[in-house]
């Protein structure tokens, strides 16, 4: 019998130098996600691979509200009640890891691993640190501390 190939979510974008509509046609026909052809400009590249994770995890639009909290990765700008709020690249990042992951608990081992590079100098509190910022900007219960085992966001009521 034949053995099923295990299903894979992972965004497939093809590029290429074939710009014929019946090459885009098979290629989107055959599973690609979207298509991009050679030449092309880096800063598209990546929005069509922005969009396209976005698509794969459910959101068709760049910017993830969350109660009176808005955040836009794009320009990497978050506001709360309608006020700018201005967070490091660090913190920026650990608060995306954190809604995206939303009700998950992350640890804080995956969180270091997200947000620091192999091998970059790291304090042994540095995501506490960066909790504590984050708390003392965007209120502190954004984010909630599960002793032991890390931090998360929790899902918000529907709206009513």
């Amino acid at each position: 019998g034949r053995t099923a190939l295990p299903h894979n979510d992972l965004p497939v974008l093809i590029m290429t130098a074939r710009d014929g509509v019946s090459d885009r046609v098979s290629g989107l026909d055959s599973g690609a996600d979207d298509y991009i052809v050679k030449p092309f400009d880096a800063t598209e590249l990546l929005a069509r691979l922005r969009a396209m994770l976005r698509r794969a995890s459910g959101r068709s639009s760049p910017v993830i509200a969350h109660g009176d909290l808005v955040v836009d990765p794009a320009s990497h700008t978050v506001l709360r009640a309608g006020e700018l709020v201005a967070l490091g690249g660090k913190e920026f990042a650990l608060l995306m890891a954190l809604l995206q992951a939303r009700p998950q608990v992350l640890s804080k081992a995956r969180l270091e691993s997200s947000l620091y590079g192999f091998g970059e100098a790291l304090e042994s509190n540095a995501i506490e640190v960066h909790i504590h910022h984050l708390r003392r900007k965007l209120g502190e219960s954004l984010i909630k501390t599960v002793r032991g085992v890390g931090y998360f966001v929790p899902q918000q009521d529907p709206p009513a």
